[in-house]
């Protein structure tokens, strides 16, 4: 019997709401499986700069790097606005992804058959829709320095955003990148502004280098950023994998949520190096939307994308993947079925809050699991 340590960071708004499902799905496998699962809370975000003066704690983090996964909610809301930029809630989040070196972020887009007509896109478009965003995620232009804001002489102020990488940084994203497409349909798109940002060249000559010395059997094509921006919704079954920086990865990954019906339906992953003795990486697992305080606290949240990070979380930190495939095909059930958040709401469909979402998804497990 194995037994996996979970640390659960719920944060704000709706975090709490979507992560008191997960919890419900960790027991059922805690108590139906043979591994199990021991799991700790702390807080994270703006929460905890109400309670310690900072957006994580030191021993929250300490924590984090010993868990075997870190299941995350979401951070930040109005209240704390004027929080100073240092402790703002997002900074806990920044933390954790920079100090434990999660530096590959992995941002699957699935439209499950019942939402085709869910999405933006025409149903042709998006039926049968499987695509990953690898994100570079501890680089670039969210931790390049100097980024600072000062008043000039004159009176008016200045801005400024660093946008840094290295070699060393771009390699490994995009072995990750490779490594994810041989197990896939075997294409990779690097997405890059090469025309006009020297970063983007930079990734684009180590991407080919990288490809031609560990990409055997992938098919690598590049392709700039905005571009890659349109044909996501003018074909986006044309990709396969998708890698990028930090900030390109952002913005992508959100459009790419729209195909799916809903931000609400999009897991994530963020991992770090495989441990040198053991294998094993660090990572964090958390669902691509945000904090939605306009329906924290009333029962309306989409529990869906932090059940399926769950779903990562045992696929690739507990070596679960049966399982993981159970959440999926759970997931699917419920949605066939006719369940729907506000958020997914179709004409003749069943509208339901959280906890009756989670429970129709309970439902599915038991049966799917036998």
């Amino acid at each position: 019997m194995t037994t996996h340590s979970l640390l659960l960071l719920p944060g704000d708004g709706i975090g709490p709401e979507v992560m008191a499902e997960v919890e419900r799905v960790v027991a059922f496998f805690d108590k139906t499986g043979k591994d199990k699962f021991k799991t700790e809370t702390a807080l994270v975000g703006g929460c905890c700069f109400d309670k310690h003066g900072v957006a994580v704690t030191d021993e929250t983090v300490a924590k984090a790097a010993k868990a075997d996964a870190v299941i995350f909610g979401a951070v930040g809301g109005p209240k704390w606005d004027k929080v100073p930029y240092e402790h703002r809630p997002e900074a806990g989040l920044l933390r954790l992804r920079k100090d434990l070196d999660l530096f590959a972020n992995l941002r699957p887009a699935l439209c499950y058959p019942a939402l085709a007509e869910a999405s933006s896109l025409k149903r042709e478009l998006v039926e049968g829709l499987d695509i990953l965003i690898l994100r570079e995620l501890t680089g670039g232009t969210y931790f390049g320095l100097p980024k600072e804001m000062v008043t000039l002489e004159n009176g008016e102020k200045r801005a400024v955003d660093t946008t840094v990488y290295t070699t060393h940084e771009i390699e490994r994203i995009a072995r990750v990148a490779f490594d994810l497409a041989r197990k896939r349909r075997g294409l990779v798109h690097s997405a890059e502004k090469r025309n006009v940002m020297i970063t983007g060249v930079l990734w684009n000559q180590v991407v080919t280098a990288t490809h031609a010395k560990d990409g055997k059997g992938v098919k690598l094509e590049h392709i700039l950023a905005d571009a890659c921006a349109m044909q996501l919704v003018r074909n986006p079954k044309q990709f396969d994998v998708i890698v990028c920086d930090n900030l390109f990865g952002d913005m992508l990954s959100d459009e790419a949520a729209m195909l799916t019906g809903s931000i609400g339906m999009l897991p994530s992953a963020s991992l770090g190096a495989p441990d040198p003795k053991t294998g094993k990486r660090k990572a964090l697992y958390e669902p691509v939307h945000g904090s939605a305080p306009d329906i924290a606290g009333k029962g309306l949240a989409n529990p869906i994308a932090a059940i399926a990070s769950y779903g990562m979380a045992l696929r690739y930190s507990c070596d679960m993947a049966k399982e993981a495939d159970l959440i999926d095909t759970a997931i699917a059930a419920t949605l066939a079925r006719g369940f729907r958040t506000g958020d997914l709401m179709q004409p003749n469909m069943r509208q339901v809050g959280t906890v009756e979402m989670g429970s129709a998804i309970l439902e599915e497990l038991a049966r799917a699991a036998g």
